[in-house]
């Protein structure tokens, strides 16, 4: 359930940020390029600039597939005298949901051909312990900040997945804030998502009414005809990205054709155009959504152990769904192993909009689980 504050949204999350810039002695705005990281960064240096804290440390996590209009916008903020730059570009694993067998790009990998040449004002060697994106930050907070108090600012979004949704509203992360989570407790590492109550209209009235500075590919993507909730402009292969693919060529040459060469599957789902996502109806051959499933998992995932992990997933959604909501469940699972979503991304987030939705409806139970 929703509960609307007496604040409009601007007002709230500059109040939020303001906080943030009393309670920690380090205010870090995470930046990806994308909208809603372009209005954290200018919330951030607003409430910097009135607090005298400029100039403010910006963090980006460089995941080498990048678009150029993304690069080009993280060059020119990384560059502002009220800026302090921490650009990472250092070897990283990335999920690869093109391809079942290249299943990960190895990021800034040692003696490979990077798609572009890292920058002079980044950081090159990784010394913080993981290879993940997803523990990147919460690593280098361990590494470079051991002891200090860290406030981690994000342009997290509840609109953006149900299941953002149910982590930013439920329990206490710090002094009974519920929009942030905890990196490290005992070292006084927390992240923050102080937008998280806005809407897409939201985000973009705030950067139109700014006139800030944003990434360039949105003009593109619009007057391609994206869909606003669609575009994106993290890399480009990630599950939840991949789409971006159909129209990478058309919009960014330069970076498609860098990397096609860089990383297989890419090149097979741009040319399809939507082609290789599930059929509107059920594949002829097959009796079922579950036979044509199965099917899939067993063809397509070559690799013994992936099939396990993929089939481990699919029994505990048979397990916790009810039966007349198989059919819908075994579409997601099919788009699962087609993209070799083998984080299980598009079934966490199907499954808590699927109980949230019968919670909504039925109160005092919830009759889509067994």
């Amino acid at each position: 359930m929703k509960v609307y504050l007496a604040q409009n949204v601007w007002d709230a999350a500059l109040d939020r940020i303001s906080w943030l810039f009393d309670e920690f002695p380090e205010v870090i705005a995470c930046i990806s390029g994308g909208k809603d990281s372009t209005v954290i960064l200018n919330l951030c240096l607003q409430v910097a600039k009135e607090k005298g804290r400029l100039p403010l440390s910006v963090f980006f996590i460089d995941q080498e597939a990048e678009w150029a209009t993304v690069i080009d916008y993280i060059r020119a903020v990384m560059n502002r005298p009220d800026v302090n730059p921490i650009w990472l570009q250092v070897p990283l694993r990335l999920f690869n949901a093109t391809s079942n067998t290249n299943q990960w790009l190895h990021c800034w990998e040692p003696g490979a051909q990077w798609m572009r040449e890292k920058e002079p004002n980044s950081i090159h060697e990784n010394t913080f312990g993981t290879d993940r994106f997803a523990e990147m930050f919460g690593a280098w907070l361990k590494t470079e900040r051991k002891g200090q108090s860290v406030a981690q600012v994000s342009g997290v979004r509840c609109e953006e997945s149900p299941t953002r949704m149910n982590g930013i509203t439920h329990g206490n992360v710090y002094k009974g804030r519920t929009w942030g989570k905890v990196w490290n407790r005992k070292h006084g590492h927390f992240a923050f998502y102080p937008i998280y109550d806005w809407s897409y209209t939201d985000v973009w009235k705030a950067i139109h009414d700014n006139a800030w500075d944003y990434c360039s590919i949105y003009d593109v993507m619009y007057q391609y005809g994206v869909p606003a909730t669609k575009m994106r402009v993290s890399n480009v292969h990630h599950e939840t990205a991949v789409w971006d693919l159909e129209y990478l060529q058309e919009m960014d040459p330069e970076t498609w054709s860098a990397l096609t060469e860089r990383l297989s599957g890419c090149n097979a789902v741009g040319q399809m155009q939507g082609q290789w996502f599930i059929p509107a109806e059920l594949p002829w051959m097959f009796n079922d959504w579950k036979e044509y499933r199965d099917h899939l998992c067993e063809n397509m995932l070559t690799d013994p152990q992936a099939r396990a992990k993929m089939r481990a997933l699919f029994e505990r959604g048979e397990r916790t769904i009810a039966d007349q909501y198989h059919e819908a469940m075994y579409k997601v699972q099919i788009a699962m192993v087609l993209v070799n979503d083998l984080e299980g991304t598009k079934w966490a987030s199907w499954s808590v909009a699927h109980l949230n939705w019968h919670r909504a409806r039925n109160p005092q139970t919830s009759p889509s689980i067994r």
